[in-house]
């Protein structure tokens, strides 16, 4: 899918990216540069962070950033004030997942999954929005959330959970921050075509039953999921807040297939960008 052309709505903005150098969150870093912004990524992979600073060069820059860990989101923060200046803007797209059925479940990986999936984004929407209303300037917050925060699924069971917990953190914080001109939204993508779905998507029974269960034929692209993001962050939804907006291509119309018994034997990348 080619990207939108560059509209140049973001220019002189500055934002934060949690899990920037991958999937979802590199697609948002690359359009908000093309757009004007001047980014800082937060992500475990020092690599990849690399590699998007050799890609978009000085508009970005990077700082390690376990988004469980306070300390990590607030250092992150305050790397991008220092780097560039106020902070406009913050998309929360660090997640981490684990399959397995419920009754089957380490409470240790329940523990870690929500440590990434739902602490981590109540601390990036804590510090970013402490930083705007330090400032006292408006901002907006997008966080990518899943289908699967709405719709359950076999054998994701803290993956929901967590994805959940995130969306009522967003809409909590679209209730709390009104009053300092804030905004906050979420994503809720289905299927797309990243690094965290690839074992999914490389099981050829496994993409034959999605796609029964999906309206417009197709999984989604990271760029699906960034332009709707790059929306709700732009003036053009300045009266929208609070939202958790579906990007699957109707996929929660239908449902979800029982694909338990198709995965057996396999296992989920454990981190990474949602």
């Amino acid at each position: 899918m080619t990207p939108a052309a560059s509209t140049a709505r973001f220019e002189g903005k500055v934002a934060v990216v949690t899990g920037g150098a991958s999937g979802i969150g590199l697609q948002i870093v690359r359009r908000l540069v093309a757009d004007g912004a001047r980014v800082m990524i937060g992500d475990l992979d020092a690599d990849a962070m690399a590699a998007v600073g050799g890609e978009l060069g000085d508009a970005v820059a990077g700082v390690a950033t376990d988004v469980g860990r306070e300390a990590d989101v607030e250092a992150l923060v305050a790397a991008a004030v220092d780097w560039a200046g106020p902070l406009d803007l913050g998309f929360n797209c660090a997640g981490a997942v684990k399959d397995g059925l419920l009754v089957d479940l380490d409470v240790e990986d329940w523990d870690r999954v929500m440590g990434v999936t739902a602490r981590g984004v109540f601390l990036s929407i804590k510090h970013e929005a402490r930083q705007m209303i330090r400032q006292g300037t408006p901002g907006a917050l997008v966080t990518i959330t899943s289908i699967n925060s709405v719709t359950p699924v076999h054998g994701v069971t803290v993956y929901n959970a967590a994805k959940a917990a995130a969306a009522m953190v967003v809409q909590n914080a679209a209730l709390e921050l009104g009053e300092h001109g804030i905004r906050s939204n979420a994503i809720a993508p289905g299927l797309i075509a990243t690094p965290m779905t690839e074992y999914m998507r490389s099981i050829p029974a496994v993409m034959d039953a999605y796609m029964e269960y999906a309206p417009l034929g197709r999984t989604g692209e990271v760029d699906d999921v960034a332009s709707a993001a790059l929306f709700l962050a732009s003036d053009e939804a300045s009266w929208i807040t609070g939202v958790n907006l579906l990007v699957d291509g109707g996929h929660r119309t239908v449902g979800y297939p029982n694909l338990t018994k198709l995965f057996e034997g396999l296992g989920a990348p454990a981190d990474g960008g949602a």
